[in-house]
């Protein structure tokens, strides 16, 4: 297994990881992650959307969908969620605090049915982050500070190559960020021209 800790595998300093959990995030393990797939090169980072119940912001619903103790009970939606096993390497909240729920080396189980450029099974080669909020609805500014500062010290522990949403990994499936996420900012404020973005 890959392993990191204040050195990349291109031997570049990185003092914001503990292993792959970055020590910006608030960690919250979750069980549901498995090991990648032996000689997996991870050059994917997927952005999807999330919020339970759908449109609420705020609460402790998602860590516990992610951490399974969702209450099924707790709200009409959750019955048919409550026994998904799901994940997500790391949520962005509103307010721009960042929750990581696996390493970035294990697979965490966030794409499902999913292809990226002929390569099916985008969970054995992608990191997955999840910004709470919905398709249709502008994401905080806080959000997209976090997203960059995370997506750059990405780039410089795994050898990304590229960015896409859960809607482009799995379209008709998932929508999600949808028409509300803001590509062009996020790819202006990384200014990674050597990477591949959704449409080009």
């Amino acid at each position: 297994m890959t392993t990191v800790g204040r050195k990349a595998m291109n031997g570049v300093d990185l003092p914001d990881w503990d292993g792959g959990w970055w020590r910006h995030a608030k960690s919250i393990p979750s069980p549901n992650f498995d090991a990648r797939p032996d000689g997996a090169r991870v050059d994917l980072l997927v952005v999807h959307s999330i919020s339970l119940p759908p449109g609420e912001y705020g609460g402790r619903d998602v860590e516990a969908l992610f951490t399974n103790r969702l209450d099924a009970s707790a709200h009409p939606y959750f019955a048919s969620i409550a026994h998904l096993k799901v994940s997500s390497h790391f949520v962005i909240l509103r307010d721009g605090r960042c929750e990581q729920y696996v390493s970035i080396f294990d697979r965490a189980w966030h794409a499902g049915v999913s292809q990226w450029q002929g390569r099916e099974r985008c969970n054995d080669f992608s990191v997955g982050i999840e910004l709470e909020g919905l398709e249709h609805t502008p994401f905080e500014a806080a959000q997209y500070a976090t997203l960059i500062r995370l997506t750059q010290t990405l780039c410089a522990a795994l050898p990304v190559a590229s960015i896409a949403g859960h809607e482009h990994i799995a379209p008709g499936r998932k929508s999600d960020p949808g028409r509300a996420f803001d590509w062009a900012q996020l790819k202006d404020s990384l200014q990674q021209s050597a990477l591949h973005w959704p449409g080009a």
